[in-house]
């Protein structure tokens, strides 16, 4: 194993900041870590703009071994440029929304350097896009490029009516989450790094990290599309109702307390299952449920926190995710969920002739919902860089790195 110590002493970079990227950047700097926040315009206007006292984590950050850590942090660097950013900075932490990753990664690539490595939180295909930037811009830098499955935390930036405030409460702590590289040959160094991202301390001293077999098993194993879109969709009259019909303030709302339940989960698994038939098809890897998993509360969510075996029977509350929504249709859950990870899932079942029904009708409901016509908004293997390899060829891509002639 290549000796990583070199980068205990150097700062890190946090590209957005959004809820992630402030979370993650101030949990590295309350490990001791000196960190970089950069955002770009014109979101940086807004999330930018209030950090001058401090930011604030804090919150019950729910794990079975217990980590905490709280605080208010300043950063060492706050900025609006890529390129100040990362000047010093060995590992880069890319934190944003899957859409501004193209805009992110087209900012990010003229100013790597040679052994700097990349995390993605979460993936949903950045490393690919990552990768394909980097050839359409000519650079040829030695850099690792990988992504995780989910985000560190269950967590939400605290706002007060129109304002978001400056501190994010952390709901949970992940003990292990799922990661890999383009190309996979880059992986022992990637999950080496995770020892020296404070943010990931929780899954250091917890069960660990986990190496995917590619990054297209880190895209099959985000469990996000298998969550939030059938409980959005399936619970969308709960959703609008409460604090209305039912229920007495509409931010106590939570598709985990209020929508999950025994007909919900199945329909979740199902998902889960046209996933799995792809990624079998493809010859790629995929985070294992068992199927009894999925019929609780806490779903397979709970597996991240918690560890295999955790459940949260549906006559019981689920506390720990009171008040986190969502409370509109027009959603992350849905409006990133759906056009990533569901239309990818489909337009992978149509290349390699795998079924994908359950998949195809969230999409369906979404487009009807909002009013959306996901089928051409959402991300295209084209889109990708991968629409036009074979089976073969995309193996040896996402194992080697080589692109076929």
């Amino acid at each position: 194993m290549k000796d990583l110590s070199y980068l205990k002493d150097k700062p890190i970079a946090v590209l957005g900041a959004g809820g992630i990227g402030k979370a993650m950047a101030a949990d590295c700097t309350l490990a001791g870590q000196k960190v970089v926040l950069c955002d770009l315009e014109p979101f940086a206007k807004q999330s930018l703009s209030n950090l001058q006292n401090g930011f604030r984590f804090y919150g019950t950050q729910t794990n079975k071994f217990g980590f905490y850590r709280e605080g208010v942090v300043k950063f060492d660097k706050v900025t609006t440029d890529i390129a100040e950013a990362v000047a010093e900075a060995e590992i880069i932490i890319v934190a944003v929304p899957a859409v501004g990753h193209t805009t992110f990664f087209k900012a990010l690539v003229p100013h790597l350097r040679d052994g700097q490595i990349i995390h993605i939180f979460p993936d949903n295909y950045g490393t690919l896009l990552f990768r394909k930037v980097m050839k359409e811009m000519n650079c040829t830098k030695q850099v690792v490029v990988g992504g995780w499955s989910s985000a560190p935390y269950g967590s939400r930036i605290d706002s007060e009516g129109p304002f978001m405030l400056p501190s994010t409460r952390i709901f949970y702590r992940a003990i292990t989450l799922r990661g890999a590289t383009l190309p996979s040959t880059d992986q022992d160094v990637f999950l080496e790094s995770v020892k020296y991202i404070g943010a990931m301390d929780a899954i250091t001293n917890g069960l660990g990290p986990v190496g995917g077999d590619t990054v297209m098993d880190t895209g099959f194993s985000n469990v996000n599309p298998i969550l939030h879109c059938p409980g959005v969709i399936l619970g969308v009259g709960a959703m609008e109702n409460y604090g209305l019909i039912y229920g007495e303030n509409k931010k106590d709302f939570s598709i985990y307390c209020h929508v999950y339940s025994p007909t919900v989960s199945k329909v979740q698994h199902g998902v889960y299952k046209e996933e799995c038939a792809i990624a079998e098809k493809m010859q790629v890897g995929i985070q294992p449920f068992k199927e009894e998993e999925f019929y609780s509360r806490s779903n397979i969510l709970g597996s991240e926190y918690m560890g295999e075996g955790m459940h949260v029977p549906y006559e019981e509350v689920y506390d720990m995710a009171m008040g986190t929504g969502p409370f509109s249709v027009n959603h992350r859950y849905l409006t990133e969920d759906i056009p990533i990870g569901c239309h990818v899932f489909h337009e992978l079942g149509k290349k390699y002739g795998v079924a994908t029904p359950i998949i195809d009708s969230m999409i369906n409901m979404a487009n009807a919902m909002l009013d959306r016509d996901f089928y051409k908004e959402g991300y295209t293997l084209e889109y990708l860089g991968i629409g036009d390899m074979s089976p073969e060829e995309l193996l040896t891509f996402l194992h080697e790195g080589t692109y076929p002639a």
